[in-house]
């Protein structure tokens, strides 16, 4: 025979059975837990299923009582459980976001191995090859005036030539230098000849961006002055020069005009069944060396000048300028 239980006895149990629902339920710190207190109290063999159980020993009166008690209990321990469910889920969010948190301005706590860009390996090697031949280095500033980059290279005030060297003016006679011929005449200011130089570096033209034009490239000037230069030391340094470049190559000159050279000439070499212009050069005509109180009938001397992105496209088979300049990895990482 069963036990008696009273209304009294049920009611109890419901209020007990809340009190520690809700201190369990609170202590809870994960869903797994969450999850486990949902089936102990509200599952099929769970506690309030058991006073639900209970509640057939009581006179039909008293059970809507108890049952309306239970179902209030039910809602409250789902409303309970919901809640904590969110904050455990809000707190494992924000503590997996405060572990993987990135300080993206931090300095960089790893280098990954590089190497040089393309263009620079070119300018290096092109430096080297004149260094075997007995050239140094010079070099000069970016921002030049109107003298150093027209006027002392034989280029007046409205010369035809200063229309294919178009520049960026900055005010007054200050401008971007459109070559790196102007270091010729800031060394020979400062050393007599003889001399022999080279000068690489950045140059600037209001060209359009285009496959094979950009508004700024990079060239190498060379200049050597001495007594009895003549048009066969320049034609063999050029000739020895890219041979060492492109390899065993022919190589031609082709009568031309420069405005601080006289003669000049345009360079080809032969690429891959057809040639290809690289590089301008001629005698230093005698009006630059005059303006530089140099006597041309004691020196003699000549210049050539090369740009460095088409000696880089060329070796390497490169078909846009714009390439060497977008720092893409993908494509810098082939070199």
């Amino acid at each position: 025979m069963s036990a008696t239980v009273s209304l009294q006895q049920l009611t109890d149990q419901l209020e007990s059975l809340e009190a520690e629902a809700a201190a369990a339920i609170a202590a809870a710190e994960d869903a797994a837990a969450l999850e486990d207190l949902r089936v102990g109290l509200l599952g099929k063999k769970g506690r309030l299923s058991g006073v639900l159980g209970a509640m057939g020993r009581l006179p039909g009166d008293e059970r809507p009582l108890v049952g309306q008690r239970a179902n209030r209990l039910k809602d409250q321990v789902q409303q309970l459980l919901g809640a904590r469910l969110e904050a455990v889920r809000s707190a494992a969010m924000a503590e997996r976001l405060e572990r993987e948190r990135i300080d993206v301005t931090a300095a960089c706590s790893y280098v990954p191995p590089g190497h040089r860009h393309p263009l620079q390996s070119t300018i290096e090697e092109i430096v080297d090859i004149f260094a075997g031949l007995g050239y140094r280095v010079s070099e000069g500033p970016e921002i030049e005036t109107d003298h150093y980059n027209f006027s002392a290279l034989n280029i007046p005030e409205h010369h035809p030539a200063r229309d294919m060297q178009d520049t960026f003016y900055l005010g007054g006679d200050r401008l971007l230098r459109t070559h790196t011929s102007p270091v010729q005449i800031r060394h020979l200011e400062a050393n007599p000849p003889p001399v022999r130089v080279i000068a690489p570096g950045r140059v600037y033209r209001r060209d359009a961006v285009d496959a094979t034009h950009s508004p700024v490239f990079h060239q190498v000037e060379v200049l050597a002055l001495d007594e009895g230069l003549d048009f066969s030391h320049l034609r063999g340094t050029v000739t020895t020069f890219l041979q060492q470049f492109f390899g065993d190559l022919p190589v031609r000159f082709r009568a031309s005009y420069f405005p601080f050279t006289e003669p000049s000439a345009e360079v080809d070499v032969q690429w891959r069944g057809r040639w290809l212009e690289v590089m301008g050069c001629g005698m230093v005509d005698p009006a630059v060396l005059e303006g530089l109180g140099i006597d041309p009938e004691r020196w003699s001397g000549f210049a050539a000048g090369l740009g460095v992105e088409r000696f880089c496209m060329v070796r390497h088979g490169i078909d846009d300028i714009r390439r060497l300049f977008h720092s893409d990895l993908r494509f810098l990482e082939q070199f």
